[in-house]
């Protein structure tokens, strides 16, 4: 069994360099990195540079093949790119349109869209199994918020509310029936 070579770091870059770049980075982790990288253009062991970074010595590798690749910036942390969405975009655009189209209620049993209802209509157009969340997200991305009618109660008057609006109303101070003097003390 051959153990393979050592990748070589790129020859445009050299310790001290990296110690520089190490001091003006705002990234803990990649000026960790940096380091470790420094103590291999001094010479020192992929074994120490482990021990200087606290990781293993694949993890060293991945960082020397990340380094020669896209230099200091491809020592910073990524962020994981995710799921890809179930959406593609001429469904994103079919959302939209449906949106701003608004519901058909002879068609489309409602009146107004809820989350769950574009769900269903997201199902029966395009065979898409989506969650209210996510629909939810599409359509912030979207540009759009949600919004919801302020509760109602039940037994609110109508006419009441309507005689309050315009200010007629019965006068708030009104006289009362003398006590009797069998109540004073």
């Amino acid at each position: 069994m051959t153990l393979g070579s050592a990748i070589s770091l790129r020859d445009d870059f050299d310790g001290a360099a990296l110690r520089r770049l190490a001091r003006g980075s705002k990234c803990a982790n990649q000026t960790r990195r940096l380091l470790a990288l420094a103590e291999i253009y001094d010479g020192g062991s992929r074994t120490a540079a482990a021990r200087i970074g606290g990781v293993g010595l694949q993890i060293v590798r991945d960082w020397v093949v990340r380094f020669n690749a896209q230099g200091p910036a491809g020592l910073l942390d990524g962020k994981a790119p995710g799921n890809r969405s179930r959406l593609n975009d001429a469904q994103r655009r079919a959302l939209l349109e449906a949106v701003e189209r608004g519901p058909i209620p002879a068609i489309h049993g409602v009146v107004r869209w809820r989350l769950i209802d574009l769900v269903q209509w997201l199902h029966d157009e395009f065979a898409v199994s989506l969650d209210e969340t996510t629909v939810g997200r599409e359509l912030k991305k979207l540009g759009y918020v949600k919004l919801s009618a302020r509760p109602r109660h039940h037994a609110q008057n109508e006419l009441a509310m309507d005689a309050f609006k315009k200010g007629v109303l019965p006068p708030s101070w009104q006289r009362s029936e003398q006590p009797s003097r069998g109540a004073r003390r």
